[in-house]
Formats: structure tokens, sequence, C-alpha cells
């Protein structure tokens, strides 16, 4: 079975919601799961058989051309508002950096033998920035701690930036890492995690720039043996962002769950594009993702790859992508992929759906006294509803729920 990717824009609101489409959503388009031994490919492929070019991961720039856009890594994304992090342009700029909470963080020489321990570049964007940043930033918490809290703020001041972080979780302990990208930058970053051994983590990364602000990162998860990182990333800010989680399992007994919030203005562009790779038996992936869209040009981008190899017996793994648009003029991109080498797994699948409000919900709400755009603020809330409520930490609840409810302000609520 092949999976089709998804491209949707707003369209006039249709007399009801689609069969299976999530709450909210009128008019979605839903993919299936797919059966043990089964291949699915996106773009590119025929009959099963994957015809991309075999990826390439290196930390040489120049085993990277420069894209045209016409490449599959790239054909979504406006290269021409990338500012220079293609060209791989001197940091001109600074983004300052400063942190609270229990973890220990320091600059340390490239080195180091954590800094790229779990990653390898990508893409070229990735490639340099790691060549460009010259003292990594190291976030650690020792084996065996519990309950540690810290938060990184990335704070731009303009101009072209790079850095390298890496996130390093002892064996047995247990953590929560907020990383903050605000101000205005063009910043092009890394951030590698190595989780040891039974440790635990939540990484929350917040893209909260600017509306002139540039991101392109390249986010690299390693899990130990019985390893969990729940992942969440927040991007609200920024006129381009473009984010590549990577997910890698090294014992078994690995479980991480992604999740994912984005919330597209007009004119912004937001893409996220993750890997997860299972290559070991019995490890468990989830991965949810949601956007909402307001205003012309606004455009969303989400890639979800998942690949279970030929050694990863007893993989259990599905992933989700939802997105709502409000207004006409926007536009989101959904295209998962799910690629089986092993007929021994407890599950995969995938669902992806991309629609208006649904007009019979809100006429339900206002039947029942509830103003319009109460009832919008509800629909919208209800749809970010179970990833804001996975974050652990309330003040960054809080801050969302306001930057959402500002959102909707822009458009009359």
């Amino acid at each position: 079975m092949a999976e089709r990717p998804t491209s949707a824009q707003s369209e006039p609101p249709s007399a009801g919601p689609a069969a299976g489409s999530p709450s909210g959503i009128a008019g979605g388009i839903e993919a299936g799961t797919s059966l043990p031994g089964e291949r699915l490919s996106g773009p590119g492929t025929r009959g099963g058989v994957d015809a991309r070019p075999a990826p390439v991961a290196s930390f040489d720039v120049v085993d990277f051309p420069v894209p045209t856009g016409r490449e599959e890594d790239w054909r979504f994304t406006p290269l021409d508002r990338l500012g220079g992090l293609l060209g791989d342009v001197p940091a001109d700029g600074n983004v300052e950096v400063s942190w609270t909470g229990e973890a220990a963080v320091e600059r340390v020489s490239r080195d180091d033998a954590r800094v790229g321990s779990a990653f390898i570049p990508r893409d070229r964007a990735s490639a340099i920035a790691f060549a460009r940043s010259e003292k990594p930033l190291v976030i650690s918490v020792p084996a065996e701690a519990e309950g540690i809290t810290s938060t990184v703020t990335l704070r731009g001041n303009g101009g072209v930036a790079y850095d390298h972080l890496v996130v390093d979780i002892g064996p047995l302990a247990t953590a929560t890492v907020v990383l903050d990208h605000v101000g205005s930058a063009t910043f092009g970053a890394n951030v590698e995690v190595l989780v040891g051994d039974g440790a635990a983590l939540t990484l929350v990364s917040l893209q909260d720039w600017a509306d002139d602000a540039v991101h392109a990162g390249h986010h690299a998860v390693r899990l130990g043996r019985d390893a969990r990182v729940r992942g969440i990333h927040v991007t609200l800010g920024g006129d381009l962002v473009r984010l590549l989680p990577r997910v890698d399992f090294t014992g078994p007994g690995g479980d991480v769950e992604l999740l994912g919030l984005a919330f597209a203005d007009a004119g912004q562009h937001l893409e996220h594009r993750l890997l997860v790779e299972h290559a070991v038996p019995h490890c468990r992936s989830r991965v949810t993702y949601k956007g909402a869209l307001q205003g012309e040009g606004a455009h969303t981008v989400w890639i979800g790859d998942v690949i279970i190899r030929h050694a990863a017996i007893g993989t259990d793994t599905y992933e989700l992508n939802r997105n709502l648009l409000l207004t006409d003029g926007a536009r989101a991109d959904s295209v998962p992929n799910l690629e089986i080498e092993t007929g021994e797994v407890t599950g995969a699948g995938h669902a992806s759906a991309t629609g208006r409000f649904d007009d019979e919900q809100l006429f339900y709400l206002q039947s029942r006294g509830i103003p319009a755009d109460v009832a919008r603020r509800l629909v919208v809330r209800g749809f970010f509803a179970d990833v804001i409520s996975r974050i652990e930490v309330p003040e960054l609840r809080d801050r969302l729920t306001a930057a959402i409810e500002a959102e909707l302000e822009q458009v009359g609520g």
C-alpha cells in the first residue's frame, strides 16, 4: 500500500465533517494503518521500491550541494527566505544564551566526546551550523538524578548566528529541559540529545521568535536501553522555521513520544520533518503533531518518516498529523511515510487530516448560547489541548494558551 502525500488549501466550508475527520475539522483527508510486511513509500517511489537517492550524512559541508528546490527534502521550503543559512555565511550577529534550573550548563571544545556522538548532519544547513559552531553548549544531568528541571533561553539580537547544543542525561536520571527561542536572528543550530539507559527526559523546544526571524535546526535524539523521551516542539514565531527531529534507538525497551504544535499566521512558513528509525527490537514510538493556520500565505509542512528495520521485531509505532485551516489563503502539506522491513511488528500505522472548522460543531455551540468568537476559541483550544496538557511546566502551558488566544484575536477570534 503506497501512501499519498496530502496538500490542502482552504476551500469553501463543506456541508459537514468527513468520515473519520478529527474533532473540529471538516473535510479531512485521512490515511489508514498498514499491515506488517508492507512498505509505504512517499514521493519518488514505484511499486513500493524507494527510488529516492540514498540520504547523505556527513560533517563535511561540501558533501551537500546547494539545493535548488527540486530535491525531495527541499521542495516545500522557500529557499530564498533562508537568509544565507545555505550559503555558509559567517556569523555577524548574536544569540545570547542564559539558563535557570539544576542542570549543569557549560561551553566545551569541539573535541569533547559528547559532541557529535549522537548527531551527524543530514542536510547542508545543519552541516554549516555545526562547522560554524566554535564552542558547543552542553546541558548535563548526572546519572540517577531525579526531577531535574532547567530552562535554556536563546535570545536573538539580530544578524546571522550559529550554535550547537548537547543535552546529556545520565543513566536512570529523570529531567525536564526547555529550550526557549526568542528575539530576532537568522539562526542555524543543531541539538543532539543523549539519553542513558533507563533515563527519562522531557525536552521542550519552543520557537517563539520575532516575526522576522529565520531558524533552521536539526534535533537528533539517541535513546539507550529502556530509556524514555517525550519531545515537544512548539512553533509560533518566526518568518521561516525549519526543524528536523530525528530519533534513533540503541537498545530494546526504548520509548519515545514526539508532540508538536504549530500556529502559522499570514506569510509564515513553519516546517517540521521527522524521522524515527527503529533498528533494535521491542521499542515504541508515538508521534502527534497539530497545526493551525490563518491568513494569506500561511504555510505549514509536516513530513513524518518512520522506518522499521529488519532487526526491529516487536516494534510498536503510530504517527498522527492534524491541521486546522482557520481562514482562506492558508496551506498545509502533510506527508506521512512508513517503511517496514519485518513482518514481526506489534503495530504500525499513521493518519493525516487537514480541513476547515466543522460548521456543525460551531452551530451546536452557538445553539447553546455561546457567541461565535467564543465558540471558535473553544474549538481551537480543544484541538490543541492534548498536546498542551502533556507539557509538565505549568508556566509554559499558561504561556502557550495565552499565545494561542492572542493569535485568534488577529482575525477577530
